[in-house]
């Protein structure tokens, strides 16, 4: 191609993306209703990783529920100091006795009479709205984050979360009548209007936390409310208003902590007595920070139902994962406000909940929202080995699987809240992370030795069997047969076996990258001693002779295919074949035991080899049958049309972020170290694009789709070195050198550098 043909190419392409990007920014993005949510459940939800909001109606008041991510009941887990507390206890009444009832007596049991640790709610402000009449529009755009509330009389609403400090805003306009102001505090005493509930694992009111009610101050324009929560940890919330002109009421308020990691040196009142923002002024800072945001992805798709999703879900991302707050636990900074603690206390549920909610993070190339995991599991280090010695008695790392927000076991379900491999899927995310950046120096400080006392922790705690390989002592399948004695296992299942090769490949990988030549053949030696993959005709199975007989929720058996990729479709038909018996089998089984994120899960896994319409058809159910209108996941069918046969709402997060990377699987995946574009896009699909998508080597990618044809990708390479890709023009693999900052133009007839 000479030149000047090249460049009227370019040019072309270059006002096309221009054009196409133009009608992108206009499309909307976000939640429309007509009427104000009237349930928590289902309210718009904004937020800033370390506050957040529920906007609904309750008893005709516009209620703006408060929460501050790091509100925590921390009270310790006194039968974790029993003599009895050990791996070894549990294997003995297991293999022994063949009787689970002093497990679950030390371990399971008072997770149910005792509804501490928690998470717990800040409270409420509430406006009274009847006034206002009837509701015109609600409206929240993901693109700014704002939500906008229109009335007839009209009267509008505007409220946001500020992106860049620990502040929320209001501004009511046009207004008939001035409104009033209230806070409601959470009910810590019961005063007799509130039934107590009889213990159940599920539904625990705040009164059984044993708190006393915080104080209340009010002063003209200003409320101060405080709470003391359990042991040291307490919650302040500062509010003021004014009336900046005439039918105008704005305000702003500050959530602040005391006693916990993330707790500040100044307290909300003394924050708001200094603060001097107006609205407006703090909006363009808001919408400054989340225009940034979204600066660094983009996707465009011919189905609008699931573009939309996608930006709900990557604005969920943003709004509950921020640095210096904590990390994604299951409902992030929306705790249940119904006047008891969230759903699972909304813990850290570290065998599928934590790790699904990261997943979008990397390829999204939101890398400093997705390092706030690996901040936290850093963080959490020191606790984790002290639980590794206290419960597992070696020397490593393991992480409890149910966990606080400083780390610690909360309890439940033996087999799981104390599962024996849970910080080998954890190191997963400290890989990626390093693989996705390119940061030798994160590597160096805390991936790998974070991987490395996970691996040293593995090789402590197995033992060799009679064909001298390592085996668990006991074993587990998230979260297969529940709780009963058979959820043990005394063959190593795949779900463990995947967490443990992971680990020693992994480890041996960095180790490598580090010029750590001894420690990478160590590891390599370690992984040499443990077996293979079980399998038979039906794929993958839950341990050696063990096949998965029955629908399930859980997928925890094909770890190592997704996520892993330590089994891919590119290792050749025998390896494809396995795959896909695998996923066939989890089909055939029915989707009787089911629930949301399964739906999502599965898409993922769908997209991986390369069955687009089968992924985009359970993103769909996912959406119409498993999420709230507001797009939270309620985990069963609200539908109640047989995708599952659980049809309760336990609100959680995990499925909403694995369907956005099911999205980014279908337009892009790099796990092998060779990208691909558009590798699972839908027989329908004539069009679609994607913008600054993240592939693993620190390569920054965009590509269009038009007429069921690549049509141009361009890479930017950040940090230089080697670029694979498969070229959609020639079918074939091309590798190149790459430069810091260079950026590679493919089209149909050339590859072009351009500075």
């Amino acid at each position: 191609m000479n030149t000047r043909n090249f460049f009227i190419l370019f040019l072309g392409l270059y006002m096309l993306n221009i054009i196409h990007l133009q009608a992108k920014n206009q499309t909307f993005h976000g939640l429309q209703f007509s009427t104000i949510p009237t349930i928590w459940d289902e309210a718009i939800p904004l937020g800033n990783g370390i506050i957040g909001n529920l906007i609904w109606e309750k008893d005709g008041n516009l209620r703006l529920a408060l929460d501050r991510a790091d509100l925590w009941d921390l009270r310790p887990v006194k039968e974790f100091g029993s003599p009895s507390y050990s791996y070894q206890f549990v294997c003995n009444e297991v293999i022994r006795n063949k009787d689970l009832s002093k497990v679950r007596a030390l371990i399971d049991d008072r997770s149910r009479k005792d509804c501490a640790p928690t998470k717990i709610p800040v409270g409420a402000i509430e406006f009274p709205i009847s006034k206002l009449g009837k509701v015109k529009n609600v409206r929240l755009d993901v693109h700014t984050a704002v939500c906008t509330i229109t009335w007839e009389c009209g009267a509008i609403g505007k409220f946001f979360t500020s992106a860049i400090d620990k502040t929320g805003h209001f501004r009511f306009e046009n207004l008939p009548e001035m409104l009033s102001i209230e806070l409601q505090a959470p009910r810590f005493e019961d005063d007799g209007s509130s039934i107590q509930r009889v213990s159940a694992p599920r539904t625990h009111l705040l009164t059984r936390l044993g708190y006393k009610n915080g104080k209340m101050t009010q002063r003209n324009n200003s409320i101060v409310y405080r709470q003391k929560a359990y042991g040291k940890v307490s919650c302040e919330v500062a509010l003021k208003w004014n009336s900046p002109a005439p039918q105008v009421l704005e305000g702003s308020y500050c959530i602040t902590t005391q006693g916990t990691w993330y707790s500040e040196t100044i307290q909300a009142a003394d924050f708001m007595k200094e603060y001097a923002k107006n609205f407006q002024t703090a909006l363009v800072e808001h919408t400054n920070w989340w225009n940034t945001y979204w600066e660094k992805s983009q996707i465009h798709l011919p189905d609008p139902v699931l573009e939309n999703q996608w930006y709900l879900e990557m604005y969920k991302f943003g709004s509950a994962s921020r640095k210096n707050a904590p990390p994604i636990c299951l409902q992030a900074v929306w705790t249940a406000d119904n006047g008891q603690t969230p759903p699972w206390r909304g813990d850290f549920h570290n065998d599928l909940n934590t790790q699904l909610s990261y997943w979008p993070g990397y390829s999204a190339n939101h890398l400093e929202e997705s390092r706030v995991f690996t901040d936290w599991l850093w963080k959490i280090k020191d606790n984790g080995e002290d639980f590794t010695r206290r419960f597992f008695k070696v020397e490593g790392l393991n992480v409890p699987c149910i966990a606080t927000l400083e780390g610690k076991a909360i309890g439940g379900w033996s087999p799981y809240s104390h599962q024996p491999t849970t910080s080998g899927w954890l190191a997963h995310h400290f890989y990626q992370q390093w693989k996705y950046e390119a940061d030798t120096k994160f590597l160096e400080s805390q991936a790998y030795p974070w991987v490395k006392e996970v691996a040293r922790y593995f090789e402590n705690v197995s033992v060799k069997d009679a064909k001298n390989k390592r085996k668990l002592p006991l074993s587990t399948s998230p979260e297969i047969n529940d709780n009963e004695l058979d959820a043990w296992f005394q063959k190593t299942t795949n779900y463990d076996l995947a967490n443990i090769r992971f680990t020693y490949t992994a480890a041996a990988e960095m180790a490598d990258a580090l010029g750590l030549k001894k420690d990478a053949a160590h590891w390599r030696s370690q992984l040499e001693e443990w077996p293979d993959f079980a399998s038979d005709s039906t794929g993958l199975t839950i341990a050696p002779d063990y096949p998965l007989t029955v629908s399930h929720r859980h997928l925890s058996h094909m770890l190592a295919f997704h996520p892993f990729g330590l089994l891919d479709i590119s290792q050749g038909k025998e390896v494809e074949s396995l795959i896909k018996r695998s996923i066939h089998h989890v089909e055939e089984l029915g989707n009787e035991f089911w629930i949301g994120y399964t739906y999502t899960w599965l898409a993922n896994m769908q997209a991986r080899i390369f069955d687009g319409d089968a992924a985009a058809r359970n993103l769909h159910i996912f959406i119409k049958a498993f999420c709230s209108p507001n797009s939270f996941h309620l985990n069963g069918d609200q539908l109640k049309k047989g995708y599952t046969s659980f049809t309760y709402r336990p609100f959680t997060l995990e499925g909403n972020f694995a369907f956005a990377s099911a999205i980014q699987e279908m337009l892009m995946q790099s796990h092998t170290g060779i990208i691909r574009v558009f590798p699972a896009i839908p027989e329908g699909w004539k069009e679609a694009s994607f913008d600054k998508m993240r592939a693993i080597g620190g390569f920054l990618v965009s590509a269009s789709y038009q007429n069921g044809k690549v049509q141009s990708i361009t890479i930017q390479s950040e940090k230089g070195g080697i670029l694979k890709i498969l070229n959609p023009f020639t079918n074939q693999i091309e590798k190149r050198e790459t430069t810091p900052g260079e950026i590679i133009k493919i089209t149909p007839n050339t590859i072009q550098d351009r500075p």
